[in-house]
């Protein structure tokens, strides 16, 4: 039997350069009128580096540092969407994760279609979707827009709509990345009771944040992140305050 756990050493990886070179027309045509002028080299970026560290099942892992820092891309390694360039990445159980929320949406489609759409990019089975289609579309509480195009909702509907669907169902490893942006406060409760209970069921959490009072009261241990290196891995207590120490906060 499998003991859900993740192991990382020596990870390295890079967002490459062709990403950020301009491809429009209008950039080609600006180029050719200035064939004189020099161009600053645009290289790849060491997003994460050398990054080895160990989670085990029970811990409750904050993640740390500025906007930049590389709390995100490590977070989007350990769910699969980065490829990493070099070393060994190893998580074992089953992976939920929580970010970007409004991506996957196809918004020609109703919200009732897209949380089918969503579960089957989640990895879930369309008979299950349908099991939970009703307790989704109660906690997204949109009414009748439930069978609108998606493209007429707003920005808080949608995310509403994802985060229902997104935390219908739980995992062994759940990865949060500061979620919720949208929404009235009685969402709010009910987005922050939900995740809480997620969190309890998982085996195993990492929670990206810059609230450092929800990550002590939540977490046990705490990864401080700066320019894609971990500068620091400890008791979230001293995480904070490594934080704090290298932002140049006193309070």
């Amino acid at each position: 039997m499998k003991t859900n756990h993740i192991l990382l050493e020596r990870v390295n990886l890079y967002y490459s350069s062709v990403a950020f070179k301009e491809r429009s027309l209008k950039s080609l045509l600006g180029g050719f009128f200035s064939l004189n002028r020099t161009k600053p080299e645009i290289h790849d970026v060491h997003a994460l580096k050398n990054i080895s560290l160990e989670i085990k099942a029970g811990e409750r892992v904050g993640l740390l540092g500025h906007n930049g820092a590389g709390k995100s891309t490590f977070l989007k390694m350990l769910a699969g969407l980065y490829p990493i360039a070099g070393g060994t990445r190893i998580v074992e159980g089953t992976v939920r994760s929580l970010f970007d929320l409004s991506l996957g949406f196809e918004p020609d489609a109703s919200g009732r279609e897209n949380i089918l759409y969503r579960g089957l990019l989640l990895g879930l089975s369309p008979k299950f979707m349908r099991k939970i289609e009703d307790e989704v579309v109660a906690f997204a509480d949109l009414g009748e827009f439930i069978d609108y195009p998606i493209k007429t909702y707003s920005a808080g509907m949608q995310v509403r709509l994802a985060f229902a669907i997104s935390t219908a169902v739980g995992g062994d490893v759940l990865l949060l990345d500061e979620v919720i942006g949208a929404g009235d406060a009685n969402f709010m409760v009910k987005a922050k009771n939900r995740i809480l209970k997620l969190v309890e069921q998982s085996e195993i959490l990492v929670l990206a944040s810059h609230d450092f009072a929800s990550l002590q009261s939540i977490c046990n241990r705490g990864v401080v992140f700066h320019h894609g290196e971990i500068i620091f891995d400890g008791p979230i207590t001293d995480a904070v305050s490594a934080c704090k120490t290298i932002n140049g906060v006193t309070a």
